[in-house]
């Protein structure tokens, strides 16, 4: 308190200007009056420095909405869901008319000690990102390991759309092969419709080309004139979307009871992605759900497709007169396979009026064209090489 006192005898005991003391001492003319004035009126205690803090906060958040902002985040870290101050203010916001913004849920969590601090992580600013500009307009798709509750190993296999985090597909296997990722892709797109383009990285299931050959998958989406994209060998970044997904996805696992079958892990996979679809923001999305950003615009589809196609996957097996009956618009169609064939299992595969059907090794059986006016559907001219299996 000395240059306040200083400054208050010398103006009101010896009576000096405070133009002058101002221009003297390089202080404040105005601030001079007011330490007089204080002075004047409440002697030589009124001049301590005062706390500019508020004596209230009009924005404070309450203790009942902080209490629940603990509660949420305890609650959905304990479920295995993403617990970020983002994701919080998205659920509290169906309970409270007025929440605080992110950044404040992020100081009240900090303040309780449940903010981990990650220095180590890079800016957001330094990454290149890219994004398709459609919904289907690109896939991502890799396959990640898991193990049941006895120790076994199993693969998932997770299908992302790129444009709006839409998880169009995520299924369990006790190892995945050509037909079962062919499978999983089927029933993503008889859910989702079937997107432009596909990204993988170069897996043995999704790319032939290190043994100079086509997989399945490519076939079937070469037939269908979806684009198939691999990875550079070696960097992971390219499907960056699909691979960070696996960690969120394994997060939310790792908070369950240990699976004891694929029926049971697949129950939790089912159960995940309806939460991650349409109840999660996605803080890449503005804080919208990946459904609502993959129902807010037209879709893409594979060149030369038409949206009205129609394509499904079917498990059957081959009866004792060596044919298979496929439905369509509530009409049977009977498809002969040969008699060598019968009691095997098969999968038909359905593209509007084409039709595949394959062994359970993924080799080709039969392909047709199927004709709608006829329940009997003509064998014709085999294809080259399974005269022997038509016979």
């Amino acid at each position: 308190m000395g240059l306040e006192r200083y400054v208050v005898d010398a103006v009101v005991l010896e009576g000096r200007s405070p133009r002058e003391l101002a221009r003297l001492h390089g202080i404040s003319k105005s601030w001079i009056y007011q330490l007089v004035t204080r002075f004047r009126a409440g002697g030589y205690d009124a001049l301590t420095p005062r706390s500019r803090r508020p004596h209230g906060c009009s924005h404070q958040v309450g203790t009942e909405l902080q209490a629940a902002i603990i509660a949420l985040r305890q609650e959905l870290d304990a479920a295995g869901y993403d617990a970020a101050p983002a994701s919080i203010r998205h659920h509290l916001q169906q309970r409270f008319p007025q929440v605080p913004a992110a950044g404040t849920i992020w100081r009240i969590l900090s303040r309780h000690g449940l903010v981990t601090p990650q220095p180590q992580k890079r800016l957001r600013s330094s990454f290149v990102r890219f994004e398709a500009a459609l919904p289907n307009e690109l896939w991502q798709a890799d396959t990640t390991h898991w193990h049941l509750a006895d120790g076994h190993d199993v693969e998932i296999l997770n299908l992302l759309d790129d444009h709006s985090r839409l998880l169009v597909g995520s299924d369990a296997c006790l190892t995945f092969k050509a037909l079962d990722v062919v499978q999983s892709f089927y029933a993503a797109a008889d859910r989702h419709g079937h997107p432009a383009a596909l990204l993988t990285d170069n897996g043995a299931v999704f790319t032939g080309k290190s043994r100079k050959g086509k997989v399945l998958l490519e076939s079937e989406l070469e037939r269908l004139g979806i684009l198939a994209k691999h990875s550079t060998p070696y960097h992971p970044q390219t499907c960056g979307k699909v691979e960070r997904f696996h960690q969120t996805l394994k997060r939310f696992l790792a908070r369950q009871a240990p699976p004891h079958s694929i029926a049971e892990l697949q129950l939790q996979l089912d159960t995940f992605r309806a939460f991650y679809n349409h109840h999660r923001p996605h803080r890449a999305l503005d804080g919208q759900t990946p459904l609502v950003a993959f129902t807010a615009r037209l879709k893409a589809h594979p060149i030369g497709a038409t949206p009205e196609a129609h394509f499904r996957v079917r498990h059957d097996r081959v009866d004792k007169a060596g044919k298979v009956t496929l439905r369509y618009l509530s009409r049977l169609h009977h498809i002969g396979l040969g008699r060598a064939h019968r009691g095997e299992s098969i999968h038909l595969l359905v593209a509007n009026k084409d039709v595949r059907i394959l062994a359970d090794d993924g080799s080709l059986i039969r392909q047709l064209t199927r004709d709608p006016s006829r329940d009997y559907q003509p064998r014709g001219v085999p294809s080259a090489g399974l005269e022997s299996t038509m016979s």
